[in-house]
C-alpha cells in the first residue's frame, strides 16, 4: 500500500512509521496551513497508487480547499454534497469503493474511482476533512480506515 520498497513490514508498521514521522513534522508547528501542507506531502509520499491527497477546512456551511497533493481540485463543496460533504455532515469516515455508486459523487478528477473521507472534528467543531482519491476501484480497505483515523487524531492535536 506504500509507495516505497524503501519501508518494509507490514501496513500497519508501515503506518506507524507514517504517524511517527507526522508527529515529528507537527509537533513543534503552530501554523495550521504549514502542518497540514507537511502532512498532506507526506501522505502522498508514502501512500500508493493515488491520484490526490489533501484537505478541505470548514468555512461557514461549506468546506473550501485546504492544503493537497495532486491535480487542481474543486474549491468549494457545501455540506451534505460529495463524499467529503456527506462525511463532514455525518461526522463519519467514508471509504467509498466505487465513486461512481456514490449518489451525488463529485468529480474533480475524472481518474478517481475510489475515495476515503475522514472528518477533522476538534473539541466538537467541525474543522474539515482529510481526502484521498485512487485511480483504482476498491483501494482502500479497513486498515486504511483505522490508520487514516489514527492519522487524524494526531494531526488535529496540532490544528
Amino acid at each position: 500500500m506504500f509507495h516505497s520498497t524503501a519501508y518494509e513490514g507490514t501496513q500497519e508498521e508501515k503506518y506507524n512509521l507514517l504517524k511517527k514521522q507526522l508527529k515529528a513534522l507537527v509537533e513543534d508547528e503552530p501554523n495550521r496551513i504549514a502542518n497540514l501542507s507537511n502532512a498532506s506531502a507526506l501522505l502522498n509520499q508514502f501512500l500508493d497508487r493515488i491520484n490526490w491527497v489533501g484537505f478541505y477546512l470548514m468555512d461557514g456551511e461549506e468546506l473550501v480547499l485546504g492544503p493537497f497533493q495532486g491535480l487542481p481540485a474543486c474549491v468549494r463543496i457545501p455540506l451534505g454534497k460529495g463524499v467529503c460533504g456527506t462525511a463532514i455532515q455525518e461526522r463519519k469516515t467514508l471509504r467509498v469503493a466505487d465513486v461512481n455508486e456514490f449518489p451525488g459523487h463529485i468529480a474533480c478528477d475524472a481518474a478517481s474511482q475510489s475515495e476515503i473521507v475522514v472528518p477533522i472534528i476538534k473539541n466538537n467543531t467541525l474543522v474539515g476533512v482529510l481526502d484521498i482519491d485512487s485511480p483504482e476501484k476498491n483501494r482502500f480497505d479497513e486498515t486504511d480506515e483505522i490508520q487514516l483515523n489514527e492519522f487524524v487524531e494526531i494531526l488535529k492535536k496540532y490544528l
